[in-house]
């Protein structure tokens, strides 16, 4: 009987043990709620931004920059990670005539968003247009570098070499006193350049 009761003590003690060798030592943490997306990120609120992109538009092409800056800049405040509102800035800004202030918008918009290439691209256009060759092949290459594709950066590409090719047979045309290849073939490049 003793030895009954033994064993009943220690296929209980068995028992329990196993019991708690299965059962987890504490509770798992409940899963946290999901994240809401910010506020700009509404259905509402995406819908506003195209209306007010739409509305930049409209008066950028009625050559009213202020206001469209004024638009982009609340744009912009209300949706500081939506680079569209900051690039038509820098093309109101351009388009105004400011190309200091276009080519500081679009630099602070390739610092924060180097895979677009639109933005690139538009740089170098400025800094082209500014004889600065060296700057421009390096805004394209880096939007070629970001979307090999992307066509205009391409062609502007092959201006700005076209460029840099007439500025050397100029160089070239000067210290041969016009003699040699080198009269001929400024003349086609300038041909090319004058077809853009």
């Amino acid at each position: 009987m003793v030895r009954a009761r033994l064993l009943v003590a220690s296929f209980a003690a068995l028992v329990a043990s196993h019991a708690l060798a299965q059962a987890p030592a504490t509770k798992p943490p409940p899963e946290p709620p999901p994240t809401p997306l910010p506020a700009e990120f509404s259905a509402e609120a995406m819908k506003a931004y195209a209306a007010g992109l739409k509305e930049a538009r409209e008066l950028l092409a009625q050559k009213r920059y202020d206001e469209a800056i004024a638009k982009l800049d609340a744009l912009s405040r209300e949706r500081p990670r939506e680079p569209q509102a900051r690039f038509l800035k820098a093309v109101a800004q351009s388009d105004r005539g400011d190309a200091d202030a276009a080519i500081a918008t679009l630099r602070g918009l390739a610092a924060d968003f180097p895979e677009l290439p639109e933005v690139h691209n538009n740089l170098a256009v400025h800094y082209a247009a500014r004889g600065n060759l060296d700057l421009a092949k390096a805004e394209l290459d880096l939007a070629i570098a970001a979307s090999p594709e992307y066509a205009p950066a391409i062609e502007n590409l092959g201006d700005v070499y076209a460029q840099l090719a007439a500025r050397q047979y100029e160089r070239a045309v000067a210290l041969e006193k016009g003699k040699g290849a080198a009269p001929a073939k400024l003349k086609l490049v300038r041909e090319a350049l004058a077809t853009r």
